[in-house]
């Protein structure tokens, strides 16, 4: 950034962290534009113009639930549980998921995502099921392209606070049990605290998830006004626009024009721009 800004080409920045790391904080300044998922993002940075343009994902918006839950095998009627750590320390959650399962089974189908090295034990677990339980558990080292039919096909998703799991979660309208990840300079922590506050998601210490834990979230399958409320809060978060967003501030700085409005860019992000 320091030599783009000596040979004058212009940079837009995207920080999607509540609390922006030292490197951005370090940076902004050199930014023509500064693009973040929370406003309060904004208020840390010395920034010359900052806009709101939430995380941006894949597009969810052309992907059918009906296609996503045959696709991956899911009956219809059965509620499903997606659970998934990220990249990082998954462990706890395999555990959980393993000393839980069998009860867990009797509630709800369970699609989980187990890292290569949790997947064997997780296929033994299964095996140990009662035979008419075990197609309620559908472990998988790792989901790819499958990830946004999961998404699409869940009814409740268990997962960590990084900005692209938030963001996924609210464009599907997924109720979120939020495991902040307790070793990354405390940005997941932030991350779910701003967006369990917009009643889209409950917060669960990392230290404090475990099995119990784990069947208490999968209540909420059982009480469905507080699924629609979590739903539609996750509804109301959404920025299912923001990679156009993104796209049209970079636009806008590759051709040198005008940067575009904040609220015009708000508007995209929500999904609300008139084509």
């Amino acid at each position: 950034m320091a030599a783009a800004r000596l040979l004058r080409i212009p940079v837009v920045l995207w920080d999607g962290n509540v609390v922006p790391g030292r490197s951005v904080r370090a940076t902004a300044r050199l930014a023509g534009a500064v693009a973040v998922s929370d406003p309060r993002t904004c208020a840390a940075l010395a920034a010359r113009r900052c806009y709101e343009t939430g995380t941006p994902i894949r597009d969810p918006r052309s992907v059918d639930r009906s296609a996503a839950r045959e696709r991956l095998g899911i009956p219809p009627g059965e509620r499903l549980l997606l659970v998934f750590g990220g990249s990082q320390a998954v462990r706890r959650f395999n555990a959980a998921v393993t000393e839980a399962l069998p009860r867990l089974v009797e509630r709800c189908g369970v699609l989980h995502v187990t890292g290569d090295d949790g997947y064997p034990e997780a296929l033994a677990a299964r095996e140990a099921l009662p035979p008419e339980r075990r197609g309620r558990y559908r472990p998988v080292p790792f989901l790819a392209e499958e990830m946004t039919a999961a998404l699409a096909a869940a009814d409740l998703v268990v997962g960590r606070a990084g900005s692209s799991t938030l963001a996924e979660c609210a464009a599907f309208a997924l109720p979120l049990v939020c495991v902040p990840y307790p070793h990354a300079a405390g940005h997941q922590r932030a991350n779910a605290e701003a967006y369990a506050a917009t009643g889209a998601a409950r917060l669960v210490e990392d230290e404090e998830f475990d099995a119990a834990a784990l069947l208490d979230a999968s209540r909420i399958l059982e009480d469905p006004p507080t699924h629609l409320a979590m739903s539609a809060a996750a509804r109301d978060a959404a920025r299912p626009g923001a990679a156009d967003a993104v796209a049209r501030l970079v636009t806008a700085a590759a051709e040198r024009a005008s940067w575009p409005d904040p609220a015009a860019i708000a508007a995209i992000a929500a999904g609300r721009e008139v084509r």
